[in-house]
């Protein structure tokens, strides 16, 4: 993409993480950003911005546990954790995904195409009660948030792709473009 935060491109002249947040909103009491760098670029957005709390780069592990950490702090049970490149998530995606919710409180979002579940990691649901293991698997270099989730036996709340995959992520020019054709379908 050339470099730059994916979520301050436009789409329908809206910043991505704009849409992000207007489609997020409904579905939660609170939303923070998690950015590392300096959060003076998100200012526009008047949302906390909190960086990963772990020094180094953690992958997105690394901001759900920062998101955990915020949460615990203002006594919160759980968090939701979605991309700012992916506009066109579920309405009821927070819903969903408390209804699939394991025991534990881990849920995953998940769509199926050709005949497979893709699972999309960066949407999910996070018990807080969780972070001092993930922060101890981050620690031992645990990377893949699939099988941090799946270790902790994490369900799936399964979305349609009819008319599009709701979980469409942005990362090329050419994907940009497309998501143009999107708006107002989603």
């Amino acid at each position: 993409m050339g470099g730059g935060d994916k979520g301050l491109r436009l789409v329908a002249g809206r910043p991505l993480l704009a849409h992000v947040i207007e489609r997020l909103a409904p579905q939660v009491s609170d939303i923070i950003l998690n950015a590392n760098g300096a959060p003076g670029r998100f200012a526009g957005f008047g949302l906390p911005v909190v960086p990963d709390t772990l020094p180094g780069r953690h992958g997105p592990l690394a901001g759900v546990l920062a998101g955990m950490d915020r949460a615990a702090a203002q006594g919160t049970d759980a968090i939701v954790t979605v991309a700012a490149d992916t506009p066109f998530f579920p309405h009821d995606l927070v819903t969903r995904l408390f209804e699939a919710a394991a025991p534990s409180g881990l849920a995953l979002a998940a769509t199926r195409a050709e005949g497979r579940l893709w699972h999309h990691p960066t949407f999910g649901l996070w018990p807080v009660s969780l972070r001092e293991d993930l922060r101890l698997a981050l620690g031992q270099g645990q990377r893949k948030t699939i099988l941090w989730a799946e270790r902790h036996g994490a369900r799936t709340a399964e979305f349609s792709t009819t008319p599009f995959d709701p979980f469409f992520n942005i990362n090329t020019p050419e994907d940009l473009q497309m998501a143009e054709t999107f708006v107002g379908q989603a």
